[in-house]
């Protein structure tokens, strides 16, 4: 299973449309995976429109948007367990993310919250931060992740220049 992993558009302040790059790369996927701060509910549905969309709530996001999706889940896909948090908290988003599913039986997580794109493996769980798409920050590029599920996890990063 081929997944998109976006995180921190921030979008309408910025843009009314999804940079071609995230377009371009996300074509083929089977599901994206949003780990939070859309800033607008408008944002889903240019996902949507690209593939079917699961996500959570990040720490800039309204009612409308924690309503819909919630703040923190476990998504079950190709045999995997999948947790999904933006990552916001007192610690870094690594280790917040890390922390809120430890005791659970997952096989990644999935977070964003900083804009820096990050893959480590830690005590057996893939942590994978796919970076922003269309606000790095004091990062050099715009990024988004690809996850394949299968005997594997497999994570890699997207990176792009212009929006």
């Amino acid at each position: 299973m081929l997944i998109g992993v976006v995180s921190d558009t921030h979008m309408y302040s910025r843009s009314r449309q999804l940079p071609k790059a995230l377009t371009d790369g996300l074509r083929g996927v089977e599901l994206i995976v949003h780990a939070g701060d859309w800033t607008n509910p408008e944002v889903v549905g240019l996902l949507e429109a690209l593939a079917p969309v699961e996500s959570v709530a990040g720490n800039n996001d309204g009612p409308e948007i924690v309503e819909r999706f919630g703040r923190r889940k476990v998504l079950e896909l190709a045999g995997r367990r999948i947790g999904l948090v933006h990552g916001d908290g007192w610690r870094a988003a690594p280790d917040t993310a890390f922390e809120a599913f430890r005791g659970e039986s997952v096989d990644a997580v999935i977070f964003g919250h900083s804009h820096t794109p990050y893959l480590e493996r830690r005590e057996g769980v893939l942590l994978f931060n796919p970076g922003s798409p269309t606000d790095k920050r004091r990062e050099l590029r715009y990024s988004f992740g690809l996850l394949r599920l299968g005997s594997e996890i497999v994570a890699e990063h997207r990176y792009y220049d212009q929006k």
